[in-house]
């Protein structure tokens, strides 16, 4: 049987890689979008995307009353993503959210409502494969090698900042390192800023240029060596195996799974 999947966002950059992702996947079938601007009409309808008698729907709310689905693929933006998560596990249907910059609230307040409801729910900072392996190798590290400071580097329509890969991979470095302030006492900014913004005494620096898609370093320090953990992601498509295996996994989760990471074996 076939993985029936509603995308938010077939317009997107990342919606319309997702798009042909599904389409290509022979063991999962798109049942609909939710577009904010094409509503009423059909998949094949929209320029660059598949031919396909796919209807599109404005309001998610309708289009989660109307269309027979199992998963949700989001990956809009964080205001827009996080009200279709919320609506779609009062729905029972799966999210698989992909839409970095939610607050621990929201995050919390959504693993609420997926334990209450019973429906899995997961939500990924970054999707791709080679970004998670980068996290877990820095949270390693940053046991050894305390002081460390991360660049993340996206293109420069993205919205948040830090990204939400930057700010997860500061949580995890949190959990084996302990909590200090780097760099010299008396450190004074002369230009505000110019150190980053700062998570138990983590810098964080984020670069916005166009011709970036999402790379990310991170870079350790110690007595007469560096150590530098880099991944790069030259185009979305390197997103897509992670979302397809959430996609599955996703399926047999009945809570909410935050990071790509713990559905890896």
């Amino acid at each position: 049987m076939k993985t029936k999947i509603i995308i938010a966002g077939p317009r997107g950059k990342m919606g319309s890689e997702a798009v042909w992702m599904v389409h290509n996947e022979a063991s999962f079938e798109l049942a609909a979008c939710i577009d904010r601007i094409n509503d009423g009409k059909t998949l094949k309808d929209i320029e660059s995307l598949p031919a396909l008698n796919v209807p599109i729907f404005e309001d998610p709310e309708q289009c989660f009353q109307e269309i027979d689905a199992d998963v949700l693929i989001d990956l809009t933006v964080p205001e827009v993503g996080f009200e279709h998560t919320k609506l779609a596990l009062l729905y029972d249907i799966r999210p698989v959210v992909g839409t970095s910059g939610f607050s621990k609230e929201q995050i919390d307040a959504l693993e609420d409502l997926s334990i209450t409801h019973g429906t899995g729910c997961i939500i990924a900072p970054n999707f791709a494969v080679g970004a998670v392996l980068m996290m877990a190798f820095a949270k390693k590290a940053a046991k050894y090698l305390p002081d460390v400071e991360i660049v993340e580097q996206h293109h420069d329509q993205k919205l948040d900042a830090p990204s939400g890969t930057a700010v997860k991979t500061a949580n995890m470095i949190a959990e084996t390192r302990k909590s200090k302030q780097q760099g010299h006492p008396d450190e004074k900014e002369t230009l505000e800023g110019a150190r980053g913004a700062s998570t138990d005494g983590i810098h964080i620096h984020s670069v916005r240029l166009p011709g970036l898609i999402a790379h990310q370093e991170v870079l350790f320090g110690g007595p007469g060596q560096t150590l530098t953990i880099r991944h790069d992601s030259y185009n979305r498509a390197s997103f897509m195996e992670g979302v397809k295996l959430s996609v599955t996994k996703v399926m047999e989760l009945n809570e909410l799974v935050y990071g790509l990471e713990n559905i890896l074996e």
